[in-house]
Formats: C-alpha cells, sequence, structure tokens
C-alpha cells in the first residue's frame, strides 16, 4: 500500500513539475497603453479608463474582448502587466495645452515589471491633442523638449531598450491619425530598430474599437508577433 501511495505521489509530483515547467517557458507580455488598452479592474488604480464593462461607450463589455485579452490568450502569453491611462499622451504635453507629465508613457514606463515582450501602443491622443511634433532628437534631450513627440518618443524608446535590456519590444500605431505624428512614429522606431505595425480596417465608436475593432487589433499585432512561417521553398 505504501509504495502505491508513493507512486501516486511521484506522479502528482511529476505532472506539477511538468505544468509548472511549461508555464516557466511561455512568455509573458507587459502592456504600456491609453484608452484602447483599459479595461476596468486590469490596469493600475487611479489611471482613467475607458472600457468600464458596460455598453455606455461601445459592446466591448468583457476583458475577454479587448485586443491585448485575445494577444495573450490566442498566443500563448502570460499577462505581466498593463499599465494603461485613458487619454495619456506619450508627450508631457496634453489635451489643451495641458501638462500630462503625471500620466505620460515615459512617466509610466518603469511600472512593467519584468516582461519578455513590451506592446507599446501610443501616439493616439499625441494626435488628437495636437501636440506639436518638434524636431528629431535623439541626444541631449531637455524636459522642455518632453513637450513635442518627436524628442519624447525617443526619450521613450531610448529608455525602454535601457530598462528592459532583451526584451522584445513592438510599437503599434494607430489608425487615422496626422500624418506628421504616423510617419515620425515609424522614423523613430525605425532608428532604434523596434518593430512596429500600422493598424488597418479597426472598427470603432466614439472613436474607440468595438468588439470587431479589437479583433482586428488583435489579429495584426499576432501577425507582428508570430509571422507566418515561409512556405516550402521559399
Amino acid at each position: 500500500m505504501n509504495k502505491i501511495i508513493i507512486a501516486n505521489c511521484l506522479i502528482v509530483l511529476g505532472l506539477l513539475i511538468a505544468a509548472n515547467s511549461a508555464s516557466a517557458q511561455r512568455q509573458r507580455i507587459s502592456i504600456l497603453g491609453d484608452s484602447y488598452s483599459t479595461f476596468v479592474g486590469y490596469i493600475p488604480a487611479g489611471n482613467a479608463i475607458w472600457y468600464t464593462g458596460t455598453t455606455e461607450r461601445t459592446d466591448v463589455t468583457s476583458v475577454r474582448e479587448t485586443w491585448w485579452w485575445k494577444v495573450i490568450s490566442e498566443g500563448g502569453y502570460l499577462l505581466e502587466k498593463n499599465d494603461s491611462f485613458s487619454g495619456a499622451t506619450v508627450s508631457f504635453r496634453g489635451y489643451n495645452g495641458a501638462d500630462y507629465s503625471d500620466r505620460s508613457f515615459i512617466t509610466r514606463l518603469p511600472r512593467l515589471g519584468s516582461p519578455d515582450i513590451l506592446l507599446i501602443f501610443g501616439c493616439i491622443n499625441d494626435s488628437w491633442a495636437g501636440v506639436p511634433v518638434g524636431e528629431y532628437k535623439y541626444e541631449g534631450i531637455t524636459r522642455a523638449d518632453l513637450y513635442t513627440y518627436r524628442p519624447a518618443l525617443a526619450k521613450l524608446l531610448e529608455e525602454a531598450q535601457s530598462r528592459y535590456p532583451n526584451v522584445e519590444i513592438c510599437y503599434i500605431i494607430g489608425e487615422g491619425l496626422r500624418e506628421d505624428i504616423t510617419e515620425s512614429t515609424k522614423e523613430i522606431c525605425d532608428h532604434y530598430g523596434i518593430p512596429y505595425v500600422h493598424l488597418q480596417g479597426i472598427a470603432t465608436q466614439e472613436g474607440h474599437p468595438t468588439v470587431a475593432g479589437m479583433d482586428a487589433i488583435a489579429l495584426q499585432v499576432l501577425a507582428l508577433l508570430k509571422p507566418a512561417a515561409p512556405g516550402p521553398g521559399l
């Protein structure tokens, strides 16, 4: 009897070790975003929320319908941190010229845990708020420079690479933004060697993704993270 009990215990222990090993091998994703990536109960307390779990604004009522939950679930990842803040800008300048340094992407960057992959989904509010693009600047960036978009994004990406070494950093660019914001984002991502996806065909309501829009974002982000393997002979 004792031999049977010991054997069963060893089997259970083996299964637990295997399960923990499989979990340890799954990559962890952190999200740094704005309203598109919020959901009640899944972002830090005090961060402004757009997606509240009701149909008041869009038809997205479950966290399982958000783009980032779909990416993590369908891609076989684990969630590390989601620090998203509705209305936040990459730069320190916000709507009506207000100082948004307390919620900017740069300020929230250190709060993302220990991810294997970092997804930055920004620049939408910089576009909508009319933030000046400023000049391309990669060195000697001052605090005053951070109230314009190009130096602020350069600061964000440089600090992301310094703070999260060996982490895969990807940038998500929204659809229908100002051309100077979109092209500046691509230029600066290229400068730092950061891959990006420029979203297309995103269904929205009140300027924010619907369930269908979230599906489209997830598909395009997954394609960036896990590009299709080449066919035979390619």
